[in-house]
């Protein structure tokens, strides 16, 4: 039995909720308290709802985000059915702006905005005590870390072993670029590295193989940086990996030369490019320098084992679809692992707003509430990049078509040698075959690649049936697919020993978070 419980449905099993674990560690006296539950998005609400009430909470605490907030609209309204007098308290991104049209709203007691690590600890300390607090919406300053209990032990051994553990040295950003909430974050705080350094090391001592570090801008402070993967670097051993998301164009020879020392594999950035049109850059207030981001990226992947990872916005005001592809084709060359294209999102609260007039913007109402059409780009053509995006995640990203990606561009035979426009040209043909974005397994995904090389690019069949089978023995399989034995003589279709070091590329896919934003509930 606990008084209160912390609780938010995440995304997916694997991930933990990085910010309950602050509030859970910032309770003081309250602590025990409390418990934590945390469920996913595919659990029904009604279960939900049964294991929150079999802890008999006199208040629960939830994070709601775009990915959990219609759901957890349900939850609660389940929850206030069963148990009326239940004080529900919510927290999170979803709930911290424009709080006053939403339903989840409507249905809780109190709504904390902002980051609630000390003051939902207060809050309850006043409901425990018959003293409710006078207003529903409760606002919540920015706390300094050296006000913070660090949250790292409520991370169980299971979570180490089997799911993905964050960690952070800073928060806050000083960009001001109007689709992020991270922009509201100013002033960035830092963590003090002596106690960051001590509960790594705590956490490395029980045996976490995996740090994804949540800082929008871990690079911005060179020096604390240069500390932590000095840190990293220096207890590195077979089989650790650190993710760091880093601000593209900021990359000094004194961080160059420490991430160059890392062995392939380690190391994960994650860098935000959003887009190469720089007036777009100028109109939604992101201050970037592409001549030195370009640099940057040709450093990481020409003199480092860095896996990088990068991303892409489609649906900004005033990118027309030839600047999106201009930008995508000039992101490919430059080489990185992965490039994630998002769709733009509307994020309550977000600055983005204000361009909705001028540009036309009609978002969709609902989570993750994506843009359906704008001034230059209409809802079929928004659908046709939304797709683009998907099926570029299933073959461009996934690390099973390493060889057979480019083929579509850079065949003998291909109409097109922009990378975007020959990959929308296979997207659209295999919306048509398939009819469906998710769920087409491999074996199937292999085949449609093989029919269009062939019919389509004219490709000859041994040389896409060459590129199939090369990346299909890249994930460690021993089987021969059926469909490359007419096109490949048997003593060709022998496995070959597993690439190690594609193993672990898909693995580092696979454990991928997108959207995540940094709130603690």
């Amino acid at each position: 039995m606990s008084d209160i419980v912390l609780s938010t449905l995440n995304a997916k099993y694997i991930h933990t909720a990085f910010g309950l674990r602050y509030l859970l560690a910032n309770l003081g006296a309250l602590r025990e308290r409390a418990c934590l539950l945390e469920f996913d998005i595919n659990q029904r609400p009604t279960d939900i709802a049964e294991a929150l009430l079999a802890r008999n909470p006199r208040i629960i605490g939830l994070g709601v985000y775009i990915w959990n907030a219609s759901l957890t609209t349900e939850l609660v309204a389940t929850l206030k059915r069963l148990q009326p007098g239940l004080v529900i308290v919510l927290g999170g991104p979803e709930v911290s702006y424009e709080t006053e049209s939403q339903p989840v709203v409507q249905l809780a007691d109190y709504v904390i905005t902002g980051e609630a690590d000390l003051k939902f600890g207060e809050v309850c300390g006043l409901v425990l005590k018959g003293a409710r607090p006078a207003n529903k919406i409760i606002h919540a300053g920015l706390p300094e870390f050296s006000d913070l209990a660090l949250p790292y032990d409520f991370y169980s051994d299971d979570d180490l072993a089997h799911r993905v553990v964050y960690v952070e040295a800073s928060r806050g950003c000083p960009f001001t670029c109007e689709f992020c909430l991270s922009s509201l974050d100013i002033p960035v705080r830092q963590v003090p590295l002596p106690r960051l350094m001590e509960q790594l090391t705590r956490l490395l001592d029980r045996g976490l193989k995996r740090f994804k570090f949540v800082d929008r801008t871990f690079n911005l402070n060179a020096e604390a940086s240069r500390s932590i993967l000095e840190f990293c670097l220096e207890h590195y051993q077979p089989g650790l990996f650190f993710h760091f998301e880093m601000v593209p164009d900021r990359l000094p020879e004194s961080l160059r030369d420490i991430i160059a020392r890392f062995p392939p594999g380690a190391l994960q950035l994650e860098v935000g490019v959003q887009t190469f049109n720089e007036q777009v850059s100028r109109l939604i207030q992101r201050r970037q320098n592409y001549a030195r981001l370009g640099e940057n990226l040709h450093f990481l992947r020409s003199q480092t084992g860095v896996h990088l990872h990068t991303d892409l916005i489609a649906g900004l005001p005033g990118e027309t679809l030839e600047s999106f592809a201009a930008g995508f084709d000039r992101l490919v060359a430059l080489g990185p692992h992965e490039i994630q294209v998002g769709i733009l999102k509307r994020l309550r609260g977000t600055p983005i707003a204000r361009h909705d007039a001028e540009w036309e913007m009609v978002y969709n109402p609902n989570p993750p509430y994506e843009i359906l059409r704008n001034k230059l780009l209409d809802f079929p053509t928004v659908q046709r990049l939304r797709r683009f995006a998907r099926y570029w995640d299933l073959v461009g990203n996934s690390g099973n078509f390493v060889a057979t990606t480019p083929l579509l561009w850079s065949g003998p035979s291909a109409n097109s040698q922009s990378p975007f426009h020959a990959f929308m040209r296979w997207s659209d043909w295999l919306h048509q075959r398939s009819r469906r974005t998710d769920g087409i397994a491999l074996p199937r995904l292999m085949g449609f690649l093989l029919e269009y090389l062939t019919a389509q690019l004219k490709l000859e069949a041994k040389v896409a049936a060459e590129a199939l089978w090369s990346d299909y023995q890249r994930g460690g399989r021993k089987d021969r697919p059926s469909l490359l034995r007419a096109f490949l003589p048997a003593a060709e279709l022998k496995p070959r020993p597993a690439r190690a070091a594609g193993l672990k590329r898909q693995a580092r896919h696979r454990a991928q978070v997108s959207d995540h934003l940094n709130y603690p509930l």
